[in-house]
């Protein structure tokens, strides 16, 4: 069974602090002066300075009486042994809890300790990177479908009409799709799935039946065969490797090669015989969506049980985030995509249902599928660590990077 670490069972367990000791520690590896000292010099400040909150602070003290002991105390549980793996981990704790415990004065927390979602600031960063980027991205000229995917995204889901990037979309598409069907990384490379995926979603999101009609669905279908394997899975390009990243673009013959990539810890790998990664774990989870409903696909081909197991322990406590491995750290891009495999993994749970909303509402009444992982766990670090708080805007792994 999974460790429990969710809110709920949080507030049953601990009540709230009147003030927060973030630089308390019973680990035989930090002491308390080196994890004060560790996180003062992480938000740039001397232990004297007033970004470092005191517990006469009056200015945050509602801020910080809101916030739960879960996410501004050292881990609940800790392995003793020390490795160098341990080390990183306890320097990114360190990292996270000035932030956490609203003890970065520059940050404008409210009066759950948690800053607002500068959406404006990050508008501006996502429409710079659809311009002329730097010299310093032509290591990103292979991913070019991917940044025009991501950026898109971003500005839809934050409200802005994206109609007007359409025309210079769908060229930018033209000039990156072969004969031989298909979307490649830049002007003039292969085609492969990875980058097929995320141009077709690019032109999904700008929408209207110019930009659907740049696909030439015909060639791209006839690309799609010479890729498929004996197996069951695909190669990303002709010639190319097989992952389970193909599963969310095609749906033939899937689910006996998913079924191969669940590994003894629960997640899902690449391909047979891999490491679990919660990105590979998304993809495999929109396969058997894509394949028939979730409460059928997915119990007839993964063991539900280890995967939700495995997807609860890439949470981590304090920092709220998830990380994508195990003995991985927490990194702010796997929000989405372990983020995004609850929401699928409730529906398979709740089973056929009109409204998602409804999900509770199953023959099963003593599961509480909102109780699988910490909603305000990851909102707590997605706007306190990954929110880029400089000028820039945008998100980033954690306050470090």
């Amino acid at each position: 069974m999974p460790i429990k670490t969710s809110l709920a069972r949080a507030r049953q367990r601990i009540p709230y602090k009147e003030k927060v000791a973030v630089a308390a520690s019973k680990s035989s590896r930090s002491s308390p002066a080196k994890l004060q000292h560790a996180q003062a010099e992480l938000v740039g400040q001397d232990l004297n300075s007033p970004a470092v909150c005191s517990s006469d602070d009056e200015s945050q003290g509602s801020s910080i009486s809101m916030i739960p002991d879960l996410f501004t105390s050292l881990p609940p549980i800790r392995d003793t042994l020390v490795t160098s793996s341990s080390a990183v981990q306890d320097d990114t704790v360190a990292e996270c809890l000035p932030f956490l415990a609203a003890e970065v004065k520059a940050l404008p927390y409210n009066q759950h300790g948690v800053p607002r979602l500068d959406r404006q600031r990050h508008v501006k960063f996502l429409r710079k990177n659809l311009g002329k980027l730097p010299g310093r991205f032509v290591s990103l000229d292979a991913s070019r479908p991917w940044l025009l995917y991501w950026c898109l995204n971003g500005l839809s889901i934050l409200g802005v009409d994206v109609s007007d990037y359409r025309d210079d979309l769908i060229e930018t598409a033209r000039s990156m799709q072969n004969d031989t069907g298909g979307f490649g990384g830049g002007i003039g490379h292969d085609s492969h799935l990875a980058c097929t995926y995320a141009m077709v979603l690019a032109l999904s999101i700008v929408g209207g039946e110019d930009a659907y009609e740049v696909i030439d669905r015909r060639a791209l279908w006839r690309w799609l065969c010479t890729l498929k394997q004996p197996d069951g899975g695909f190669r990303m390009a002709v010639g190319g490797e097989v992952d389970i990243r193909q599963g969310r673009i095609l749906r033939s013959c899937l689910g006996d090669y998913v079924r191969r990539c669940q590994t003894f810890e629960g997640g899902i790998s690449a391909q047979p015989d891999g490491e679990a990664h919660g990105a590979y774990a998304f993809c495999a989870l929109g396969c058997l969506a894509i394949l028939g409903a979730p409460h059928r696909t997915f119990t007839s081909y993964l063991d539900v049980p280890r995967l939700i197991s495995w997807l609860s322990s890439r949470q981590y406590a304090p920092e709220g985030g998830y990380s994508g491995r195990t003995n991985k750290l927490v990194d702010g891009c796997y929000s989405h995509w372990v983020g995004c495999c609850w929401p699928l993994i409730e529906a398979s749970l709740a089973g056929p249902s009109s409204l998602m909303f409804d999900v509770n509402k199953t023959r099963n009444s003593d599961i509480d599928f909102h109780d699988l992982y910490s909603r305000e766990g990851l909102i707590r670090y997605i706007l306190c660590c990954a929110q880029d708080q400089s000028k820039r805007g945008g998100m980033r792994d954690k306050p470090s990077k």
